[in-house]
């Protein structure tokens, strides 16, 4: 029987591959059927459609199917997927992921400012245990887990502590450098208790009881401890080394955190409560007297301190800066004496007023009474008068309320004062008033770091009036040419508290009428230039008359 040439019984492969190339030629009319040669001629026409079969199904397996059908639309689209695919590794997918899981970084491998700034997140599971002693002024701890106090023994215990956890103690105040301050602040002990525990275990089987949490706080809410002793008791001190470290280290937590205070003066809560009232939803936790185990997932021990009076914005998660914790003044304090109506905010810029300006411009004189006294008030009053401001003499006393000296210095343009404590209430005052302070003799540096440049730095106009030799009671007491009125820094090179016995427990003045009224007169002049013409606050320079 004769047999039918090929293209009459297409094969199934040939079916399968016909869609990328044609059928060969069916065989000529004139060939021999049945022979062997045939049947040979008829395995080499195969052999490459079997070859070229199993090479476009492999092609069409690897192809995905969305990309079988493509539109004239979507080619841009494909191009650019395909460009995408070639960036890809080699490397397999699981492979990828191994990698990535490797460089992420381990939670002992991040340094404990990470924790405390915020910046490692909060995390769930693994217990964490650090300490930061880097900085000069400041010790700061950082728990994270099962955290449970004990005031009896003034610790604080982290259950289910990373392996290999020491305790850590820890003087939660931020002046370090000052051993005899230090040596008076309460000591808190981090006591680690690694491992799981049993509850009803007991000491003699080897196990440890955890203490009962008497107070759960919500999760997610950390505390943060620290100590109210120390200079606490100082406007100066409360404010340096207590309520501007607070708010650096507890800002982050807008109002989702406790405060756990060691050596707690009831006098500072009803003093500072406006200003906590705004870093805090809770109540203040007295570590000492407050018997009961409270337990938190978050703990902080310590409070970080950028300065004297000071909030650098690089340092902070959030870029907030002084100015942010002015305003934060200013709503704490701002509010009427009537409870019935609600907070009256007072401008913190300058008001606009028309050129020139109709009224005298407020100054507050800030007057002292035990030592650095202004020994010549009334001729000073008097200079401020014909400088053209309205004069008002502020005597503070220890009892007067904040909100009260807030009012007062919020709606002045200018305040005079001589170093000393009360200069730390230029935090009240408006960006773009004038800040004059009077520097006794020996205080040049302290006057500038403690007040001058935070003044600045809060958009203030800083002035200095620097008493001349022999304006300063000193010269009175040890003679004008004495080496503790001409070269002042052979008796700070002795030290703090030496300096401070000369300089500041035992000095007065009498300042230069005629050289105090150019002063006054660059003060009145800067703010009709600012506040009455409304040509922007100025704030930068800092003039000095000797």
């Amino acid at each position: 029987m004769m047999q039918l040439p090929q293209h009459h019984k297409p094969s199934a492969h040939s079916c399968c591959s016909s869609w990328i190339r044609r059928s060969p030629p069916p065989s000529p009319p004139h060939k021999k059927p049945g022979g062997g040669g045939g049947r040979g001629r008829y395995a080499c026409r195969l052999v490459p459609l079997l070859v070229l079969t199993v090479y476009s199904v492999v092609t069409v397996l690897r192809i995905p199917s969305s990309s079988l059908v493509v539109s004239t639309a979507d080619s841009e689209r494909v191009e650019r997927r395909e460009d995408l695919e070639a960036l890809k590794t080699h490397l397999p997918s699981n492979q990828n992921s191994l990698e990535a899981r490797e460089e992420t970084p381990s939670v002992a491998s991040l340094p404990c400012s990470a924790f405390i700034s915020g910046e490692a997140g909060h995390g769930e599971g693994e217990g964490v245990l650090c300490c930061d002693r880097s900085h000069y002024r400041s010790d700061v701890c950082y728990l994270r887990g099962d955290v449970r106090t004990d005031p009896s023994t003034s610790s604080v215990l982290l259950y289910n502590a990373p392996r290999g956890s020491a305790a850590e103690k820890v003087r939660p105040y931020t002046r370090k450098f000052e051993d005899s301050i230090m040596s008076t602040i309460d000591e808190v002990t981090i006591q680690p208790v690694a491992g799981a525990y049993n509850a009803s275990a007991s000491a003699s089987d080897g196990g440890t009881l955890r203490r009962r949490c008497d107070v759960r706080h919500p999760r997610g809410v950390p505390a943060v401890v620290f100590s109210t002793g120390g200079y606490t008791g100082n406007v100066y001190h409360e404010f340096s080394d207590g309520l501007i470290p607070l708010f650096v280290t507890a800002q982050r937590f807008a109002g989702e955190v406790v405060f756990v205070v060691l050596e707690y003066h009831y006098w500072w809560l009803g003093r500072y409560g406006a200003v906590l009232e705004q870093l805090t939803n809770y109540k203040v936790v007295d570590f000492r007297y407050d018997r009961r185990v409270h337990c938190f997932d978050e703990m902080i021990v310590g409070l970080r301190i950028h300065g004297e009076l000071v909030v650098d914005p690089k340092l902070m998660p959030n870029g907030k800066s002084i100015k942010d914790f002015q305003a934060l003044l200013h709503q704490g304090y701002s509010r009427t004496t009537s409870s019935a109506s609600p907070p009256v905010p007072l401008p913190l810029a300058p008001p606009s007023r028309p050129c020139p300006r109709p009224a005298k411009p407020k100054l507050l004189i800030f007057i002292r009474k035990q030592n650095r006294v202004l020994l010549n008030l009334p001729h000073v009053v008097t200079a401020c008068r014909r400088a053209g401001f309205a004069p008002h003499v502020m005597n503070l006393r220890r009892q007067t309320p904040l909100p009260v000296i807030h009012a007062a210095l919020a709606s002045a343009d200018a305040m005079v004062a001589v170093h000393g404590a009360a200069v730390t209430h230029f935090l009240f005052m408006r960006p773009g008033s004038v800040l004059l302070q009077i520097v006794p003799v020996g205080l040049d540096w302290a006057a500038d770091a403690f007040y001058g440049k935070p003044a600045q730095q809060l958009g203030l106009e800083y002035l200095e009036y620097k008493v001349a030799p022999e304006e300063s009671s000193l010269a009175a007491e040890y003679g004008l040419n004495s080496t503790v009125v001409r070269t002042p820094w052979v008796i700070s090179s002795r030290g703090w508290w030496e300096m401070k016995k000369v300089y500041m427990d035992r000095q007065n003045v009498t300042v230069n009428i005629k050289r105090f009224g150019e002063l006054l007169r660059a003060a009145r002049t800067h703010l009709k230039n600012t506040t009455a013409c409304s040509k922007g606050a100025g704030g930068g320079a800092t003039a000095a008359l000797r």
